[in-house]
């Protein structure tokens, strides 16, 4: 019986089908009864599921990361391409994308409960169509006003929403005690999507002869495509996926939501705003280096968070996101000493060390959301649970959201540092600043041992 589920869950039926674990599945791949936490559901049905739900969900979030971040790759180019662009210019193409991508989260994890997860996202990638054929257009004709570039650029926000969307989805899949795990897994391979553009554009777009920026975009439509029939045809929708109104709002009272953005802000807005600027500042205060190398600072960075996911599921996420953010503070601390001495290697190897740990923290932050409102909960009943689970969903949103700001604050505080000071180690100085605050946060409201969530080791 359980290998004849297995083989009806790849397909959609036509009649609902009740399992021996209480499953029922429904047409349009809608899945009833869903409880990862049932753990006779979970090791006959459930694992099975989840696996194949993950893995196309972290193809479509490596291609929606891959558009969020084209412009990273792109703008460098663009004076070599025929436009004129200010380094206050450049700055503004890099973060706008992040501004959009930011703003959508929160409607973008929403969208998960009411429209399901499989449905949401065959229509997120189809809408990664639009940036990706907008930036083949607009950087076709060096006369394209600057105006036009950053309308066109903003639209590559669409591929920063797909991160909260994903990221909720893939939470209602999996029980608390693997959570970090696959949710490390699913931001990561999401997050490869930045080193890959940044690997991958610089060869294709100067294949041949002269520099076709075009390519760019136009890589990505078929992509975009068989991601979206993938996810049409292996992915489900949950019934039990209730991240609602009333949650969000829930979420948005208390005050662990909005502890946990300001974190946030730091490790996952880090991440989205150096990977995004990184290209930009190599090529503006190291004209020599060759743009190949920028794809390694998101790569790390991507790699890093599975590790910290799996790391806070052991010794505890409150003590995982200190260690990182102090790391991170030390990798900035070492890039203006690369500044001051004018040194590409310890300027190089000290963004790298800040990219691991951005990683780190990113696993290791989005770990503990679920698990601090599981603990939390004031009932403990099943449907107590549930609704904390609800709740978590909620503020999954409102986090992510919190922290894809960072990645706007960053590369615009490099363009005030540069215009105010001439030259970019104001602003990170006020970024380490920014992290020992972040640190002393994360200790004093999870990592203590007198607190009960420190004694959780949340």
């Amino acid at each position: 019986m359980t290998s004849e589920l297995a083989a009806r869950s790849a397909i959609t039926l036509d009649h609902p089908v009740e399992t021996p674990t209480g499953i029922a599945e429904r047409p349009g791949r809608w899945i009833d009864g869903w409880n990862p936490e049932d753990r006779e559901q979970w090791t006959t049905y459930g694992s099975r599921v989840a696996r194949r739900n993950l893995v196309v969900s972290v193809f479509a979030e490596f291609l929606g990361f891959g558009v969020f971040a084209l412009w990273s790759i792109v703008v460098p180019q663009l004076n070599a391409a025929g436009f004129s662009l200010t380094l206050n210019q450049q700055f503004w193409l890099v973060s706008i994308p992040v501004l959009v991508g930011a703003t959508l989260r929160v409607p973008y994890s929403l969208a998960v409960p009411r429209f399901g997860g499989r449905n949401f996202t065959i229509a997120s990638a189809l809408l990664l169509l639009l940036p990706a054929l907008g930036l083949a257009w607009a950087v076709s004709d060096p006369q394209t006003p600057f105006g036009v570039l950053l309308l066109v650029a903003s639209l590559a926000g669409l591929g920063g929403g797909n991160f909260a969307s994903s990221m909720t989805n893939i939470s209602f899949f999996y029980p608390n005690a693997e959570k970090g795990k696959a949710l490390g897994l699913n931001a990561a391979g999401g997050n490869l999507g930045t080193a890959a553009v940044q690997l991958a554009v610089p060869l294709v777009i100067t294949a041949g002869a002269g520099l076709a920026l075009d390519r760019a975009g136009l890589m990505f439509v078929p992509l975009v495509v068989l991601a979206a029939v993938l996810a049409w045809r292996l992915m489900d929708n949950l019934s039990a996926a209730t991240s609602n109104r009333e949650s969000f709002t829930a979420a948005l009272r208390m005050r662990h939501t909005w502890v946990l953005s300001f974190v946030y802000l730091g490790t996952f807005g880090s991440f989205i705003g150096f990977s995004g600027a990184f290209p930009t500042l190599l090529k503006s205060q190291f004209p020599d280096v060759s743009l190949s190398l920028a794809f390694l600072g998101a790569l790390v960075g991507s790699l890093s968070r599975p590790a910290g996911g799996w790391f806070a599921d052991r010794v505890g996420g409150a003590r995982v996101t200190v260690v990182a953010l102090g790391a991170m503070a030390a990798g900035a601390l070492g890039a203006i000493a690369g500044l001051q001495q004018g040194s590409l290697p310890i300027f190089f190897g000290s963004f790298l060390l800040l990219f691991v740990f951005t990683g780190v923290g990113n696993g290791s932050v989005y770990r503990m959301i679920p698990v601090v409102f599981h603990l939390t909960a004031a009932d403990r009943s099943p449907a107590g649970i549930a609704a904390a689970r609800a709740v978590a969903g909620g503020a999954i949103g409102i986090v992510g959201a919190i922290g894809a700001y960072g990645g706007f604050l960053i590369p615009r505080g490099f363009a005030v540092s540069q215009s105010a000071t001439g030259g970019l180690a104001a602003a990170l100085l006020v970024i380490v600043g920014a992290y020992v605050v972040m640190a002393g946060v994360t200790w004093l409201a999870y990592g203590r041992s007198s607190t009960e969530l420190g004694r959780a080791r949340v």
